[in-house]
């Protein structure tokens, strides 16, 4: 396993956030899926199609900002001068 497929499991595990996002995530692609296989959709439904797929977009990026949020390394604070006068 990678290390950014043990941090995308941790995030599940540890953030509620992350995992309400990737439950929506899953969901929309499974109606994505089922939109798909059908052959003749419906104006409504190719529209549906279309909102969907750019909801699920919006929920893999705030899912990707969480990722390298806690993929990227600590601020190291900077180290103050001594004052001199």
């Amino acid at each position: 396993m990678t290390g950014s497929q043990q941090l995308r499991e941790s995030l599940l595990q540890t953030d509620e956030e992350f995992r309400r996002l990737a439950a929506q995530h899953r969901d929309l692609d499974s109606r994505l899926g089922e939109l798909s296989r059908q052959l003749y959709r419906t104006g409504q439904e190719e529209r549906e199609k279309a909102v969907l797929k750019k909801r699920k977009l919006q929920l893999k990026d705030r899912m990707e900002e969480i990722l390298r949020r806690h993929s990227a390394p600590a601020a190291v604070p900077a180290l103050e001068s001594p004052v001199r006068g």
